[in-house]
């Protein structure tokens, strides 16, 4: 039995397959919904087009295929929304489930707080939208907002040159004016939504191994002193394009020193001390409302 759960999202389309005991990251693509969107006032034709072309190509792995999305598809309007939908479900055979925030950020806390026993902050950040959860054996805080890192990339295009220009501290007070944070405080902060272990190993920042707790979906994590050091130098130091050059899929890279951006400004203001990038995204809340063992 293989299930396939693919999450879209303004940018990163993440893709896992469940064979009844184990969660396997297939690989995703990188689709510029946000950024398109942006440009020409609507959903590109080509971007839903390589989405249904992912899909139809699952299917070959297998017929049980469950799609969602968030972010940009919350905001459509209605007649465009009802228009993709229909088109969707008529070219895949599939439905597109349309992920509240609300929804997002439980479904993703979830996952990353399976095997914690101590108070932490996950942060879920997307292209289009940001989710915030204080946890602390339950969820004490949450907190949403509308805005990404694409919404960042538009204030400050040359994030996404070789090397950086603009000094990481004017992005962080871009970001603080407009996100709204918890006013509760955690030593630890989660980094989840997808991603941010891959960035970490690939992006020659420094980690180390997770001595906090133990799960193999969060292997790796920083001390702030160390994070706050790296992206400094991961805008001024390290080669956007080298890794680009390396990587499958460098699209993927472009928003990545906003984010780094926004991590930071969550972390200070919760007064992290430690920081744990994990892959982790909604595949396993969805997949604990059909088993609850997983």
């Amino acid at each position: 039995m293989n299930k396939i759960i693919v999450e879209v999202g303004s940018t990163s389309t993440k893709i896992d397959k469940f064979d009844g005991e184990n969660i396997e990251t297939l690989e995703g693509k990188t689709i510029f919904f946000k950024k398109h969107y942006n440009e020409d006032g609507n959903l590109r034709k080509s971007d839903v087009k390589d989405l249904i072309d992912v899909i139809n190509k699952l299917k070959d792995i297998s017929s049980d295929i469950y799609v969602c999305g968030t972010s940009i598809f919350r905001d459509l309007k209605d007649i465009e929304k009802s228009e993709f939908l229909s088109l969707f479900k008529k070219e895949t055979g599939y439905d597109f489930h349309i992920i509240s925030q609300e929804q997002e950020n439980e479904l993703t806390v979830y996952g990353a707080t399976r095997f914690i026993d101590k108070k932490a902050c996950v942060f879920i950040g997307g292209g289009g939208s940001t989710e915030i959860a204080i946890y602390d054996k339950k969820t004490k805080e949450s907190i949403n907002s509308k805005i990404g890192v694409m919404d960042v990339m538009q204030e400050f295009k040359d994030l996404s040159n070789d090397l950086a220009t603009t000094d990481v501290e004017d992005v962080k007070n871009f970001i603080k004016e407009r996100l709204n944070l918890p006013k509760e405080k955690a030593d630890i902060l989660i980094l989840a939504g997808g991603g941010h272990e891959y960035f970490a190993r690939n992006s020659g920042i420094k980690y180390e191994e997770n001595t906090i707790y133990k799960d193999k979906s969060a292997p790796i994590m920083m001390d702030i002193k160390t994070r706050i050091k790296e992206t400094e130098r991961y805008y001024k130091e390290i080669s956007l394009d080298e890794i680009r050059n390396r990587v499958n899929d460098p699209n993927w890279w472009y928003a990545t020193r906003a984010m780094c951006a926004c991590t930071l400004v969550v972390a200070e203001e919760i007064g992290a001390k430690y920081i744990i990038p994990t892959n982790i995204a909604m595949v396993y809340g969805i997949l604990s409302k059909e088993d609850k063992n997983i």
